[in-house]
């Protein structure tokens, strides 16, 4: 299956894979892939760096919601539907987005390119930690790896990536992905 590249649509396919996976977890406390974090601090990190990125490149902002201590499922479903609702206003999508560490783009291409890339990567992480379907569609995680390869300097640089995790050359290009952003496709809880 290949997913759509109109920013409201992408955004709710693979949001809405991810609250899948969310609405499944049955222990937020179980370690995850990413060394340190827990189930409920992948959805803290997907809830927590969004608001100030936003603030910091638009005049737009989202409705927080409840604390991820509290009720990550909620927590997560106020994000996931306030950013839907932005990429679905046609005016909003197309509104600049004017960051000191981005390109000047429409918000809608930005909330793909750094948002909605990073919830499809962490579906990854939470699906692994908590036993669930971690199958990522292999055209989009294609597309990012080969975009993420291009500037893998600055991406190791900003300290956002671990080092990569060696993988076979043959490797199908989830494992690939994975094993670049810093996680070993092997992991398990």
């Amino acid at each position: 299956m290949t997913l759509p590249t109109d920013p409201a649509e992408l955004h709710l396919q693979v949001a809405g894979t991810f609250t899948d996976r969310v609405h499944g977890v049955r222990d937020w406390d179980v370690p995850t892939p990413v060394a340190g974090w827990t189930a409920r601090d992948v959805v803290g990190h997907l809830v927590g760096w969004l608001p100030g990125f936003l603030a910091g490149g638009s005049a737009h902002s989202l409705t927080p919601g409840p604390s991820v201590q509290d009720d990550p499922v909620a927590a997560w479903q106020v994000q996931a539907d306030g950013v839907q609702a932005l990429l679905e206003d046609a005016a909003t999508a197309a509104s600049p987005f004017v960051h000191p560490h981005v390109p000047e783009q429409p918000l809608g291409q930005t909330l793909s390119a750094f948002y909605t890339a990073d919830v499809f990567m962490h579906t990854w992480d939470l699906a692994r930690a908590t036993g669930q379907d971690e199958a990522l569609d292999p055209d989009f995680a294609g597309q990012l790896l080969g975009g993420m390869q291009e500037m893998e300097e600055l991406l190791r640089g900003s300290g956002q990536y671990g080092p990569a995790v060696l993988v076979p050359p043959d490797a199908d290009v989830q494992t690939r992905l994975i094993g670049f952003i810093g996680r070993d496709p092997a992991w398990r809880r």
